[in-house]
Order: structure tokens, then C-alpha cells, then sequence
């Protein structure tokens, strides 16, 4: 059956998805369930508890999904599947109810990365995307510089080698008795902020190196709260927030301008939960405009985990030839390439 239509299903870590999308970009449905008011009161999410909360959400997201499109089952022609990385667990309820929904319909199942799900919220506002590009995918567990010769094809030119950038954020958010997702909360309190008045280390900033670390500016972050306590001097809460944000915006923009030039590419795309973060949007397309560069990025909406992401990169997976089977597993670590 040629409907062009992909139910995908996304249950990476605390949000239940599901989407119905038509020909890979327009949204029919996007149904979203956050489980961000159960996890705050921990200061983060708690593995078991994301779970739980899948199995007890992911029918009725599904359902809710297919009624806001106005389709039935009989009408999909893939469904698409999240399966890694992420907390396995949750990865499991999503793709245990995606195997059990093609097996049941005879539906082609396609089984999607995370993060190339996150590449082609892209496809879903009407950009063109042209490869060959670069990619700065940032996120609250993955912070990954992408080179995209051709669609589907991904070269890793660097990625972080502790912390990701929205880790970073989430943990300092925590120290400073911030709500949880702390990057909202940081990009909140750092408005009116100098970013000059506290300088935060930059990592990794050496001439080739596009490798990503952020583990010594959370150090250097707590040690100036911990050295303030100790002296009983107040934090100038604006501007810390300001000078640590900048901190990163500053390392992620260098390294993705750096790539651009050394590849010779002339689009630049951002993807990912911290690239709903407004000035480092605004930075990135100031620098892309000096550079030449066309800058591409996903609605706020699309920017954060959701299910039509997972299904446009499914759709067009399915287009290219990719199937899985009743084998499809759940994967926390997958990194993109892997099959």
C-alpha cells in the first residue's frame, strides 16, 4: 500500500511520542507526553520510574496519534521506531509496541538512531536540506559533530569525550537549586546577564581538534560556587549563568564554523534539544552569515525529543531500502552507522 504515511514511535528517555507524518515532512499528529513534572523532584530522570511511565503511556500516545491524524493502523505504510541511544528500558517499550504493531498489521517496521532522528526534525519546516552539510547535533546526552556527504551517510568528525553540552547545563542547573531540564532554566536566568563578567575555561580548543569536552567547565562552574560559599560572598547569579551559557555556545559554534571550512561545505544544521536554546541560535546564525554559510534548524518544538522526527528519518530509511525485523532491539549505546 502507497499511502506515504509513517506512524513513528519515540521513547528515548522521559517523553512518549508518536506521529503520523505524510511523505517524510508533513506532521499530521505529534502527540507528546512529558514525564518532566514526575522526574524534577529527583533533579533529573530516574531510569525505572521513565519506564514505567512508558508502559502505562504508549498505547493511548499511539491511539491519540492516529485520532489527531484521522487515520486507523490499516492506513500506515511504515512505522519507525527509536531504538538507541538511550536508557534502555525506556528504548524497549517503544520498540517492543513497534514490532508488535507491524507483526500485527504486516507493516514494514524500520528501526530509527536517536540522533538521526534528531538530523531530520530538519525536513519537518519546510528547509531544504542539501548535503553536503555539517551537523552539530547537542543535546542533554550527546553532544556530535556530523559530516553528511550524502543523505543517510554520516562521518563523526568529533563528538564529546565526557560530558555533553546539555549534561553540562542540567548538572550546574542542578548545583544552583534550578528545576529540571536546567537548560531552559540557565538560558532564563543568564537573560540580562554580562557573559563577560565570569570567564569559564574553554575545552579542547586546539586548531584540529573538533572533539568536544565540557566536564572541566562544570568543575570550573561548581568550584566558583563552592569558593564563593566558602567565602560567604554572593554569586551574581545573572552573570554566572551568562558566562557559563557562553562558555558553551562560544566552544560549539567555533568547532562547527571550523568544520565547515575545513569540508568545504556551504549548509550548516543544528539539531537537538539545545538548539532551542535562542542565543545560541542567534550566535550561530551571526557567525554562519560571516562565513557564508546557510544555517538550517528545527522549530523550538522539534528541537526536543518527539516522534515525527523518528518518523521522517524512518520514511525516508523506508525509501532507501531499510527494513528491520522481529529481531530489532533495543541498543543505549548505538552511535550512528551502526546497524
Amino acid at each position: 500500500m502507497r499511502s506515504g504515511l509513517t506512524l513513528g514511535i519515540e521513547t528515548s528517555c522521559d517523553e512518549t511520542a508518536a506521529a503520523v507524518i505524510k511523505d517524510g515532512t508533513a506532521i499530521l499528529s505529534n502527540v507528546v507526553l512529558s514525564q518532566i513534572d514526575i522526574h524534577q523532584k529527583y533533579g533529573g530522570v530516574v531510569p525505572e520510574i521513565a519506564s514505567r511511565h512508558h508502559i502505562e503511556a504508549m498505547f493511548p500516545v499511539i491511539n491519540e496519534a492516529l485520532k489527531e491524524a484521522k487515520v486507523t493502523l490499516d492506513d500506515i505504510e511504515v512505522i519507525a521506531v527509536a531504538y538507541g541511544p538511550g536508557l534502555v528500558g525506556s528504548l524497549l517499550v517503544g520498540v517492543a509496541a513497534a514490532k508488535a504493531l507491524a507483526f500485527a498489521t504486516a507493516t514494514p517496521l524500520v528501526g530509527v538512531n536517536h540522533i538521526e532522528g534528531h538530523i531530520y526534525a530538519n525536513f519537518l519546516s519546510g528547509q531544504e536540506v542539501k548535503p553536503p552539510l555539517v551537523c552539530l547535533t547537542v543535546s542533554g546526552g550527546h553532544t556530535d559533530l556530523l559530516l553528511i556527504p550524502r543523505l543517510g551517510e554520516y562521518e563523526i568528525l568529533g563528538r564529546t569525550r565526557d560530558d555533553a553540552a546539555g549534561e553540562a547545563f542540567d548538572k550546574v542547573a542542578r548545583v544552583l537549586g534550578l528545576p529540571y531540564p536546567g537548560g531552559p532554566q540557565i538560558e532564563k536566568l543568564a537573560t540580562g546577564g554580562n557573559s563577560e563578567a565570569i570567564f569559564f575555561p574553554r575545552g579542547l580548543l586546539e586548531k584540529d581538534n573538533l572533539d568536544f569536552s565540557f566536564s572541566g567547565l562544570k568543575t570550573a562552574a561548581l568550584n566558583y560556587l563552592n569558593g564563593a560559599k566558602q567565602k560567604n560572598q554572593e554569586v551574581p547569579l545573572q552573570d554566572f549563568a551568562a558566562g557559563f551559557q557562553w562558555a558553551i555556545i562560544d566552544v560549539l559554534t567555533q568547532k562547527l564554523m571550523t568544520a565547515a571550512r575545513r569540508h568545504g561545505v556551504h549548509q550548516v544544521v543544528l539539531s537537538g534539544g539545545v538548539a532551542a536554546n535562542a542565543t545560541f541560535r542567534n550566535h550561530v546564525a551571526g557567525e554562519a552569515s560571516e562565513h557564508g554559510l546557510e544555517l538550517l534548524y528545527p522549530p523550538v518544538h522539534l528541537c526536543t525529543d518527539n516522534a515525527a522526527m523518528i518518523a521522517s528519518a524512518g520514511y525516508f530509511g523506508y525509501l532507501a531500502g531499510r527494513r528491520s525485523d522481529n529481531s530489532l532491539n533495543a541498543v543505549a549505546n548505538l552511535r550512528l552507522g551502526d546497524s
